[in-house]
């Protein structure tokens, strides 16, 4: 068949590749000029099952209130703008801040995210691609004792689920990175998933792209994609401005568009952008800086080695599709970075950056098929759309090609809306 993949990020383009080594002609179409331009561009590089616990949990609302007028807070609502589609999305958010509900999304999550990491080992197998990766795991330190307890009990709920997470004193943070030590003595405890991994998500997808070119994938990119093309019920193409492009299928990865996008058809996806913000430190003294990816819990930070650059990510701002970048938030985050890491690069030559991640309310990912025939969804990762990439594509790969996925699909699609 011939099917149409809508957006060129990580998403997108691991979506393609599964789709072209099952057999498909595929075309992608996205506005930018090449792959990976838009959220996938510079992510905090972390490919994180460990971070399968979701936003939506019970102590989420409390935190949210207490950080209410705070202008570096971790998560930022502009909750006095006119914006219903976020109200709705609140509503359903705080939905799933229950106890229960949390561990089953957290289960879905690690579901997708651990089939993900696998499915990313083995195309490393068999494609040669240079993207800063490294395999030293992910470190998430902690430096208050309520929080450590809080976080010590997900990680067994993440055990219960396959995901192996092993927790640490202080000193045994400092073992595993030596450039904690400046902080060791804040530090209450940590928490080290081995197996995961960090790259650049960015040179990951043009690399990626690069090959699927190779084996005949069309990429339509500058152009503008403006509406589905639906005759008797089902999809057949995309208009753009640069002209209509037939598929015998259509799958949506459009990221936080996805939801304005469809919403003329009747499709109400329930996602919405979560601006995060990421500095990137050229690094003039490599022995200061990190190796081994960290989070750091309390400030909602995350930490990737990329080479000779320093990628620090995070925050989270509810407000709309502006990726303007807040100066406050991001000095912010190379503040909090050069406490940690002195000297260890040249603060006048980092580059900020802010991209829209789409994030559901349950922050579990919709794949799967959608009612309207030939139409499918591989959207709404969230802040893991490099973590979930591979796997997810694979998988909606499968279920085009009609053949039965790899993991179970309960509790991913639309419907559990």
């Amino acid at each position: 068949m011939r099917i149409l993949v809508l957006g060129a990020g990580v998403v997108g383009t691991t979506t393609a590749f599964y789709l072209q080594r099952a057999g498909h002609e595929v075309v992608v179409i996205d506005r930018q000029n090449e792959p990976g331009m838009e959220t996938s561009f510079a992510n905090g590089g972390q490919i994180a099952a460990a971070h399968a616990d979701p936003w939506a949990s019970p102590a989420t609302p409390w935190k949210a209130l207490k950080w209410i007028g705070q202008k570096e807070a971790p998560l930022l609502f502009h909750y006095m703008r006119y914006d219903p589609a976020l109200w709705s999305w609140c509503l359903k958010f705080l939905s799933n801040c229950t106890q229960k509900k949390t561990e089953v999304n957290t289960e879905r999550t690690l579901r997708i995210a651990l089939h993900s990491r696998e499915c990313l080992k083995n195309i490393r197998k068999k494609i040669s691609l240079d993207y800063d990766h490294r395999e030293e795991g992910i470190l998430h330190f902690y430096r208050s004792e309520k929080e450590f307890e809080l976080a010590v009990k997900a990680a067994e709920t993440m055990r219960k689920y396959g995901l192996d997470r092993k927790v640490l004193s202080p000193s045994d943070c400092v073992k595993t990175e030596k450039n904690l030590a400046g902080i060791e003595s804040d530090l209450v405890g940590g928490i080290y998933s081995a197996n995961d991994e960090s790259g650049d998500a960015h040179r990951f997808t043009q690399q990626l792209g690069a090959y699927c070119r190779q084996q005949a994938v069309e990429f339509a990119t500058n152009h503008d994609i403006q509406s589905l093309i639906i005759e008797d019920g089902k999809v057949k193409g995309v208009k753009t401005d640069k002209g209509d492009i037939y598929g015998d299928g259509v799958v949506i990865c459009l990221g936080s568009f996805s939801a304005p996008f469809l919403k003329p058809y009747g499709l109400k996806l329930p996602i919405y952008p979560a601006k995060g913000y990421s500095i990137t430190l050229p690094l003039t003294k490599p022995d200061n800086a990190p190796t081994v990816s960290l989070t750091d819990d309390e400030f909602k930070l995350v930490f990737s080695r990329l080479g000779d650059r320093l990628r620090v990510a995070g925050t989270a701002e509810l407000g709309g599709y502006s990726t303007d970048v807040n100066q406050i938030r991001s000095r912010f985050i190379l503040k909090k970075t050069l406490e940690i890491f002195p000297d260890c690069g040249d603060p006048m030559g980092v580059d900020y950056w802010a991209g829209l991640r789409p994030k559901t309310p349950d922050s579990v990912p919709i794949i799967g098929k959608t009612p309207i025939d030939s139409l499918y969804l591989n959207t709404g990762h969230g802040t893991l759309g490099w973590t979930m990439s591979c796997g997810s594509a694979q998988v909606i790969a499968d279920i085009i090609s009609k053949k039965t996925p790899e993991i179970d699909l309960s509790g991913l699609s639309l419907d559990r809306f």
